[in-house]
């Protein structure tokens, strides 16, 4: 007769109608209900910040928090410089590419949910080097995308506001999101999970308008369904458009991998990081190629408000609305981009502060930004990197839409490193896995596909760094190719640095001698071994085992 695990006491078992609770063979292990327990430590031991995120906040982070200012405003400019088809094809593609490495996420980071991340892991299975590089990169991806977020703020306003410069509504909101990030992380969760759902719904809203908008619904519209596609036509500026939208994808995607440092401020990672992974296919389909769809549907690529001659950023959401006909829809739409650039800066600061955080623990960043309060705030983090947003400011002298392109191009190629970093850091963690000697039954969560996916995911991010410029080589455009490559030698001078004056040498990490056990939640393990070992039990009725095994889906496919 099988035991009864000891992990389960008394509140989770209840008698049958055939026996007590002094009979194992009577007892019905009830599933145990993972969603926001066990919550065995309110801090994380490795870098001081505080466990507070619940289940459905890093779902709706990870789900509503591709819904930003990129996907609603800046695809206009995409859409103006690549066309309808170049803009489908750079969702997809990168899309796909979003997918593998959302896999290995969910691998590595529901084994090693505590302590920093992916910047922690790519330390400790291939060395310091690597992590700097990672890190930085990701710190240059997210202060660009808050700097893109205060200039599409700021434009917003304009549009209301026009006599309040755009420096002035940028510092206001400076300030402001400075003081909301000092209140604490469940705030700042909770505030993300509404505003969330206000953006899925108010993108969906979109949809239907543009469906009845195109098939003729609207009174004194005539059905034109994808007319725009042929006239003015589906691609602006030929294979060149195309390349210049991939930069722009990429880094409309940028946040997808966010769940990866929100998991250290978790309660509960081993349940909250599978299902936000899970749902990686629907926001593709839903969001990016939603938005490729319908904006190449309702507004042609040449409308003068997606120009770069504008100092004012317009989303294609307003200006289809203009066109079908109701001027004051604009408000609506603006006020709806309102809100999700609040999300959207919120999320930015969030993101960009804990990278900085998890440098200095790693010893590749001033010790100051690991500083956190007693509440496991990261003050100086959340400081320093707000105020590199400051570099929105330089809309003010070129244009909204131009400055929204160089800041794009800049962060472009560090998506792809970051991504490139994850990838393979998923490939050295299972090469460590089995060269100690441990079983793959153990990882919690098991990447679709593996090796395909991160050896896919590596290559191809590999290929889009090195070939994502290359439009301004014919005819060479010095300031476009300094902006698009300017990262790539970076990265390699602080690889080389790192390795010469603090590791002084070039060796990566021995895989025999990485502690497999180093950031793992134990709780959460212990955990889901229950859930196997209550599954496997004979001594379950019949009848019931059927329940505990919906029960048991319920969480794994939820």
């Amino acid at each position: 007769m099988t035991a009864l695990n000891p992990k389960f006491d008394t509140a989770n078992v209840e008698k049958t109608d055939k026996g007590d609770a002094k009979s194992p063979s009577a007892l019905i292990i009830k599933a145990v209900d993972i969603s926001e327990e066990p919550d065995v430590s309110k801090f994380d031991p490795n870098t001081g910040v505080k466990r507070a995120l619940k289940n459905r906040h890093i779902s709706l982070l990870a789900l509503g928090g591709v819904i930003g200012p990129g996907c609603l405003v800046g695809a206009g400019n995409a859409l103006n410089k690549g066309g309808p088809l170049a803009l489908l094809l750079g969702f997809s593609i990168i899309g796909v590419i979003a997918f593998a490495v959302m896999e290995s996420i969910g691998e590595i980071i529901t084994l090693y949910p505590s302590g920093g991340g992916f910047t922690t892991l790519a330390r400790r299975f291939h060395g310091d080097a690597l992590s700097a590089v990672c890190g930085y990169a990701y710190v240059v991806v997210f202060f660009a995308v808050l700097a893109n977020e205060y200039n599409t703020l700021s434009s917003i306003l304009q549009f209301w506001g026009p006599q309040v410069p755009l420096y002035g509504y940028i510092l206001i909101f400076w300030f402001a999101f400075e003081i909301f990030q000092l209140i604490g992380v469940s705030l700042f969760g909770e505030t993300e999970y509404w505003l969330s759902w206000f953006k899925i719904v108010g993108l969906v809203a979109y949809y239907i308008f543009s469906i009845i908008y195109i098939s003729g619904g609207i009174k004194d519209r005539p059905a034109f369904g994808f007319h725009y596609w042929n006239s003015p036509g589906s691609l602006s500026h030929g294979f060149k458009g195309i390349a210049v939208v991939f930069v722009f994808c990429s880094t409309f995607y940028s946040g997808t991998e966010c769940v990866a440092l929100a998991a250290t401020e978790s309660k509960n990672p081993g349940k909250a990081v599978p299902l936000a992974v899970r749902q990686t296919l629907w926001r593709v389909l839903i969001v990016y190629i939603g938005i490729a769809v319908f904006y190449g549907a309702t507004v042609p690529f040449d409308d003068p408000n997606l120009s770069a001659t504008t100092k004012v950023l317009k989303s294609p959401i307003s200006i289809a609305i203009s066109r079908a006909g109701w001027a004051g829809g604009a408000h609506l739409v603006n006020a709806f981009i309102l809100v999700t650039c609040i999300s959207a800066i919120n999320g930015s600061l969030y993101i960009g502060s804990r990278t900085l955080t998890n440098l200095a623990h790693e010893g590749l960043a001033p010790k100051i930004l690991a500083w956190t309060d007693r509440r496991g705030v990261p003050i100086p983090a959340i400081t320093v990197f707000n105020a590199l947003g400051l570099i929105s400011l330089m809309n003010v002298s070129v244009g909204a839409s131009d400055a929204y392109s160089y800041i794009v191009n800049l962060s472009g190629v560090g998506v792809f490193i970051v991504w490139g970093v994850i990838s393979y850091t998923h490939l050295r963690v299972r090469k460590a896995w089995v060269t100690q000697g441990r079983s793959l039954e153990e990882l919690p969560y098991k990447a679709l596909l593996y090796p395909w996916t991160p050896i896919f995911s590596l290559i191809a991010n590999v290929f889009l760094a090195l070939i994502q410029g290359w439009t301004s080589f014919v005819p060479f455009d010095a300031g476009n190719f300094v902006d698009a490559y300017i990262l790539l030698p970076v990265a390699i001078v602080l690889y080389v640095a790192i390795c010469v004056f603090k590791n002084h040498h070039f060796r990566i990490v021995d895989l025999k001698s990485v502690d497999l056990d180093e950031g793992r939640r134990k709780d959460i393990d212990a955990d889901f071994s229950d859930q196997e070992s209550s599954l496997a039990s004979s001594e379950i009725t019949k009848d019931k085992k059927s329940g505990t095994l919906v029960k048991y889906l319920s969480v794994v496919f939820a």
